[in-house]
């Protein structure tokens, strides 16, 4: 399938690196120039993907560095060694990564991202901004899609508790991502929709095992970022979609009220795939974002 943004991709120098972390290796990606005007960006991805999600936004970002990892259990990065995958673990991961590739890097997080990145940040991960894209502004069993939610509960729960095989093989049903792909893509534009369900097929079922995206889906699913926005002091960009099932956009307004300093940006006409559909605009108000000083910033 062809990818609509390679060409902006392809401009950008890539690079793939490993750091140890945890006990375990991370895989993480390096974009664009080690001599970069801006700061550098770590960016976390969502439930089930991997860091290709975040490409079509990094390539709206050319010269800024930006260094995306794979979730541990996820894409090429193994499963953290002897512990439960619940958010403790996955924000322990980041503020030990971040502190050993980038000190001082913005965090960036997309849906199950933005949990990761606000239970760090409100940990202790030391950054001078961030952004959450995709926002989990209130709890997934809440909102619009609520039965639906439900509903993965089951399924993700039947996927960890049928034999291995059986299991493994409904969690990584291609039917199954293709309708979870379906639900959430809103954009009229028949190539975009096909490359976006492209992405679902090739890359959601590269998870380790079915544990670990138990773990990951019960994080998901039980965590918002509403309990760590007033312990986040730092200037936070939050990039909405008007209409995004999983966390209406009424929900993400009143979580820009719960943080100290907060700049909110809606996004029209898209849902839970900004990073697919509208990697433009939300490209554009993250590097307004970064540069406080450039013209139109506040």
């Amino acid at each position: 399938m062809a990818n609509p943004y390679a060409a902006l991709l392809d401009a950008i120098p890539v690079e793939r690196r490993v750091a140890a972390v945890l006990g375990g290796e991370t895989a993480y990606w390096v974009y664009g120039p080690d001599d970069a005007h801006a700061p550098t960006v770590i960016a976390v991805h969502g439930f089930r993907g991997d860091h290709h999600g975040l490409e079509p936004v990094v390539a709206h970002l050319p010269g800024v560095r930006v260094i995306s990892p794979d979730l541990p259990g996820f894409g090429e990065t193994a499963p953290l060694p002897g512990r439960r995958h619940d958010l403790d673990a996955y924000a322990a991961w980041l503020t030990h990564f971040a502190e050993a590739v980038a000190p001082g890097a913005v965090i960036l997080g997309h849906s199950f991202g933005s949990i990761v990145v606000s239970a760090a940040v409100a940990g202790g991960l030391e950054t001078p901004r961030v952004v959450l894209v995709n926002p989990i502004g209130a709890p997934a069993l809440e909102g619009p899609r609520g039965i639906l939610t439900r509903l993965a509960v089951f399924y993700y729960w039947a996927g960890a508790r049928l034999p291995a095989k059986i299991g493994d093989a409904l969690l990584r049903n291609g039917l199954i991502v293709r309708v979870m792909s379906v639900s959430m893509a809103k954009t009229k534009d028949a190539e975009l929709r096909r490359f976006v369900h492209d992405q679902h097929d090739t890359y959601f079922s590269r998870f380790a095992d079915r544990d670990v995206l138990h773990d990951a889906f019960l994080a998901s699913v039980s965590n918002d970022v509403r309990a760590f926005a007033p312990r986040i002091p730092q200037p936070v960009l939050l990039v909405a979609a008007v209409r995004d099932d999983i966390t209406p956009i009424e929900a993400e307004r009143h979580l820009a009220t719960l943080f100290a300093d907060v700049e909110l940006v809606e996004i029209p006409d898209v849902g839970h795939l900004i990073h697919y559909e509208t990697p433009a605009p939300a490209a554009e108000a993250i590097r307004r974002f970064l540069v406080p000083s450039a013209p139109g910033t506040r």
